[in-house]
């Protein structure tokens, strides 16, 4: 890790350069929050609310069950659920327990889950109550080492008079039927004491979470994440980020007791809403929003617009497609968004375009942030004011965070200012490696000046003012007639145009050069356009050998379910076509 300064002129007034005091486990940030903030609220979901005590009481029962059961520290526990109010309980709850939370996105399919159940030798799972959810589990868990299961329902978090009409009309989800042996999670609140076990951490070692990556290159590959990987992430995120909190008066830190509401629309399983969402909430005290499906309601995303104008929500990390998905509703006009201060964006590069209509609509202001799940995930971000801010970069790495640009064929070589090459990370967030991949970590890791770097496989440069910005996933990058193109910078052109929502650009086999450019475009709702209105565009407004040679339009782009656009996907059905 490098403490020294980061070289350039626009480092935020008043920042530090390094942070120290995260070496701790992470349910320390829940249990300080409670004792500093009882009475607080922590997570908002249909309405009903619970304060950073209840929660803390849930925690400690669930870690003495866990006890009870016989988990030890370092077992895994699989977290099966999108983003309900007994998440938070039950991550902080493993974790206090000394085990290891494995999370686990909750459409995966029965093959999908028990794959990843086998690998990290998880012994217990919580899922959800549900007609797909639970079903799904019971055929997960066949042929692994998961000896128990926890059913979740939402009904005894809803709102009384909510919970009693949804138990009367059916309309709370819950599953056909209940295996035998399987067990109820409010049933082990009602049966555990809040005595949680005493078990002694290592916070730069024992790993808090292991999360699965690499779906769209390959084989998932579990990223053992340390307490300390989390916890340096928030203070050196509460560090560098500033918003003006009263109109007058300078940027301060964002993590004031009690102070934000945060908008909980990423999902918690991944790295980006665990960190920025979640574990930032609890680290200020702060209210978190529980949205289980933002893509809800007709049009989709009705929903989670109806819930900011309920609950007013100041702080939204999000990915580009759900801010494509805000500036692009039909019906965005009708709801109140103005309670919106600061949007992180992330997952995925926010396309110029996208971020000025955002914030033309709702007066907040986006950050455009960096970082992978190997980091947790953050390893820079932009000034979170309109003065330095430099739209299309991600800014700066977080202090104490160094970021080298490397030769893409010998990683021992640093590049000078101004040229693309891979971009390197070195700081406390970064993983402490893949759980039982010790080819994969030889692949990504690479010590220069004797500190280890990992290679994140994206292609950027430092620009002399020392903003850094990625150019692109180094495999998605096209080679065409020996020129290299990078599909975010002709899609960034192409979201200029007043007439596309979304789009995605991949290289496809082309005899003449190599490989040609093809895009994908989806119209904004209630736009035509023709494939020559859409190339004489592209002619006008980028060079010869980066124009699109294929237009297709579609009504819809694959993303994954995080929000990014899968290229990947695309790329394949032309190959295969």
């Amino acid at each position: 890790m490098n403490d020294q300064a980061w070289k350039t002129p626009f480092w935020p007034e008043g920042v530090a350069h390094t942070v120290s005091d995260y070496k701790f486990p992470v349910f320390k940030l829940l249990d300080d929050a409670a004792e500093a903030y009882p009475n607080n609220v922590f997570t908002i979901f249909n309405g009903a609310t619970k304060t950073y005590a209840q929660v803390k009481d849930t925690v400690d029962r669930i870690a003495n069950f866990l006890a009870h059961k016989g988990i030890e520290k370092g077992d895994k526990v699989a977290i099966f659920l999108p983003n309900l109010p007994q998440f938070p309980e039950i991550l902080f709850g493993i974790l206090k327990a000394g085990a290891i939370a494995v999370n686990c996105n909750p459409i995966y399919t029965p093959s999908e889950l028990n794959l990843q159940l086998n690998n990290s030798e998880s012994k217990m799972v919580f899922c959800m109550d549900h007609p797909i959810f639970y079903p799904n589990t019971v055929k997960a868990i066949k042929d692994t080492q998961v000896g128990t299961v926890v059913v979740c329902n939402i009904k005894s978090y809803l709102p009384r008079l909510k919970g009693f009409l949804g138990g009367l009309l059916g309309k709370i989800p819950k599953a056909a039927h209940h295996e035998p042996g399987h067990l109820m999670f409010d049933d082990i609140l009602a049966q555990f004491p809040p005595t949680p076990p005493q078990v002694t951490i290592d916070p730069e070692n024992d790993t808090a979470v292991m999360l699965y990556t690499g779906g769209t290159t390959g084989v998932p590959k579990g990223a053992e994440l340390t307490h300390t990987n989390f916890t340096y992430d928030v203070m050196a995120g509460s560090e560098f980020i500033r918003l003006v909190h009263e109109e007058g008066k300078p940027p301060e830190k964002i993590y004031i007791g009690g102070f934000h509401t945060y908008l909980g629309v990423l999902p918690w399983y991944h790295s980006f809403g665990i960190t920025v969402a979640l574990l930032s909430a609890v680290a200020s005290a702060s209210r978190l929003i529980c949205v289980p499906d933002p893509r809800a309601g007709e049009p989709p995303f009705t929903e989670v617009l109806k819930l900011v104008e309920a609950h007013k929500p100041t702080i939204m990390p999000a990915v580009p497609t759900i801010f494509v998905a805000f500036t692009n509703h039909p019906l965005l006009n009708k709801y109140d968004l103005s309670s919106l201060m600061g949007c992180f964006s992330g997952g995925a590069p926010l396309p110029p375009e996208v971020c000025r209509q955002f914030e033309e609509k709702t007066g907040s202001i986006i950050f455009e942030g960096y970082g992978l799940t190997e980091t947790t995930p953050v390893v820079s971000v932009n000034p979170t004011n309109r003065e330095t801010r430099k739209i299309g970069s991600i800014g700066f790495p977080l202090p104490g965070t160094d970021v080298k640009i490397l030769n893409l064929t010998d990683p021992t070589i640093e590049l000078p200012t101004g040229e693309d090459g891979e971009v390197a990370a070195c700081g406390p967030q970064v993983m402490k490696g893949y759980w039982k991949r010790p080819d994969a970590n030889d692949e990504v890791f690479v010590t220069i000046d004797n500190n280890r770097y990992f290679l994140t496989g994206d292609i950027g440069h430092i620009d002399d003012d020392g903003y850094i910005t990625i150019t692109d996933r180094k495999k998605d990058m096209i080679i065409v007639g020996g020129f290299n193109v990078y599909p975010r910078e002709v899609e960034d052109i192409l979201y200029t145009n007043p007439k596309v929502e979304l789009t995605a650009v991949v290289g496809i086999p082309d005899a003449k050069s190599g490989e040609s450019v093809k895009a994908f475009i989806k119209l904004k709702q209630g736009e035509t356009a023709t494939t020559e209105e859409i190339k004489a565009f592209c002619k006008e407004n980028m060079a010869g050998y980066k124009q699109p040679r294929q237009i297709e339009f579609r009504d819809e782009i694959p993303i994954s379910n995080i929000g990014k656009v899968l290229r990947r996907v695309l790329r394949d059905e032309e190959i295969q076509g």
